[in-house]
């Protein structure tokens, strides 16, 4: 992987001069990278990542397995870009193992995800059936410790 994308990978709010520096090249050299790969798709986003427990954010989500019946001449492929299009899907994966779609889903409350998926996810012709799993704490999300404390078990020992 080129340096740049390792670089913005690991902190996208970097500047590109911070960058340059960094990878010994000029600033018009990475803005031009970063435009290209921006331009050809290689670059799709950039999200900062939130410790909602301290934003007292309350969401709902859920990881829900999808088992699908390929279509004809479309594979998974449809039926998975139909479900990404939901505003309440945040991720829609094909996997391998014991279902073909793992679907992250976001809501204001236990009902909105639960009437996603009864109303609009196992309604969609082909989804063969779900089985949804709430998400209860994050500890790391996308390889950042979220900075929960580990309980302490034991006193510490002293000589």
């Amino acid at each position: 992987m080129d340096p740049l994308l390792k670089l913005l990978r690991e902190n996208a709010s970097l500047s590109t001069a911070q960058m340059a520096v960094m990878l010994n090249q000029t600033e018009p050299e990475v803005i031009a990278k970063i435009r290209g790969w921006e331009a050809d798709k290689v670059i799709v986003g950039y999200h900062a990542i939130l410790n909602e427990e301290k934003l007292n954010i309350d969401k709902v989500r859920a990881v829900i397995e999808v088992r699908i019946t390929p279509e004809r001449e479309g594979g998974f492929d449809r039926i998975a870009t139909r479900i990404a299009r939901f505003e309440d899907v945040r991720s829609c994966y094909l996997m391998s193992g014991g279902y073909d779609l793992m679907v992250v889903v976001e809501g204001n409350n236990l009902r909105r995800v639960a009437a996603f998926v009864s109303e609009k996810l196992a309604t969609i012709p082909g989804v063969v059936s779900t089985a949804t799993h709430f998400m209860l704490k994050a500890y790391k999300q996308q390889g950042v410790f979220m900075g929960w404390e580990q309980a302490q078990d034991r006193l510490p020992v002293s000589p």
